[in-house]
């Protein structure tokens, strides 16, 4: 098998895995694959599933003594192509999707090339995972959005995440850097990404992020009150990682914002409204939305409804408290999946219903 052959084998594997990875007209999906994955690279990373299986496993398949197979895995997970897992003194592999996955462990080793090639296939990624009704990550509300006697699911409350969390790692936020190192960036934090559990485990031995307790992950989510950034878990009531996301560089916010109908597309349990008589028109809620679902109408701001996402960005620094985030209705409200890997399923489903 010739070398374009085998990147043609590696896309087709990675678009049957439940994030999809489809192909466009030019492609520039084939080209960061050559990028990223030597030629024997790609015919080992076909062999892995989103079953987390042990070196031997695998070693039946690729035909190859597992001595010498664990070596190149090994250094597979290292470079952020694969995703390995630890269960006591035995590693297991499986496939990563390329995004949330590759892309993303690939924080640490982004150059101008890579940078231009991932932003010019994101769209076309997006386009298409628009398509299904249940997305990777939701949108849960900034924690002093949410008022003391509303009643919210420790689901969507994010300082209860962080204390159910043991294991925590902060990275840095692979779409401020990618926009950082092309001349693009904002000023606000660099290193914000939270990642849990297996996955924290993984980004500390690949030196992707560095580990924390939940008392700085709590200053973290301060800082995305500060600094007006959406908090995206997992979409799963076991929550792998949280984004803390701007509408400049999150390549999820950017698309999303350029559909007249954002809310559609998310999932989030409330929405934004003002209280018009208290609002003064300082303009602050317009200056933080990061979705530019807030505008002045006469002097006073007004929520698009189809444009709200939920995240509670505006409400804490409101001088007169005039905007607040209230829940859907119980018929509009969303369950996320038990675990990623009911998500994944769920997902699977509804791309083989649309025939992908």
């Amino acid at each position: 098998m010739n070398d374009l052959n085998v990147y043609e084998k590696l896309a087709r594997h990675l678009d049957r895995l439940p994030a999809g990875f489809p192909r466009t007209e030019s492609g520039v999906e084939l080209k960061i694959l050559q990028k990223l994955f030597t030629p024997e690279e790609a015919r080992l990373a076909v062999l892995l599933s989103l079953k987390p299986e042990p070196v031997e496993s695998v070693a039946e398949r690729a035909g190859m003594p597992a001595e010498e197979l664990a070596s190149k895995l090994e250094e597979m997970a290292r470079k952020g192509l694969i995703f390995r897992l630890r269960k006591g003194a035995e590693a297991r592999y499986m496939a990563a999707q390329f995004v949330i996955g590759i892309w993303e462990y690939h924080v640490n080793a982004l150059d101008e090339e890579l940078i231009a090639l991932v932003n010019e296939y994101i769209p076309v990624f997006f386009e298409r995972s628009m398509a299904l009704k249940t997305p990777q990550l939701r949108t849960i509300p900034l924690p002093h959005a949410i008022t003391p006697e509303q009643s919210v699911m420790p689901y969507e409350e994010a300082r209860r995440i962080i204390a159910e969390q043991e294991k925590i790692v902060v990275a840095p936020c692979i779409c401020r850097k990618e926009h950082s190192m092309v001349g693009k960036g904002c000023d606000r934090p660099m290193e914000t990404c939270l990642v849990f559990g297996s996955g924290a485990q993984y980004y500390k031995e690949n030196g992707l992020g560095r580990p924390i307790d939940q008392e700085e992950a709590l200053k973290i989510l301060q800082l995305a009150e500060e600094h007006a950034l959406v908090l995206q878990p997992s979409n799963a009531q076991k929550v792998m990682n949280i984004c803390l996301c701007c509408g400049c560089c999150c390549q999820i916010l950017k698309n999303l914002k350029r559909l007249p109908n954002p809310a559609d597309f998310v999932v989030s349990n409330f929405f934004a409204r003002v209280r018009e008589d208290d609002c003064i028109g300082c303009e602050t809620c317009v200056d933080r939305c990061q979705m530019e679902a807030i505008a002045m109408v006469d002097g006073t701001a007004r929520v698009a409804l189809e444009r709200c996402i939920g995240c509670g960005v505006c409400v804490p620094t409101c001088p007169e408290d005039a905007i607040v985030l209230e829940p859907k209705p119980e018929e509009q409200k969303k369950t996320p999946p038990a675990h990623p890997f009911d998500l994944y399923k769920i997902m699977a489903m509804q791309r083989m219903a649309a025939g992908g």
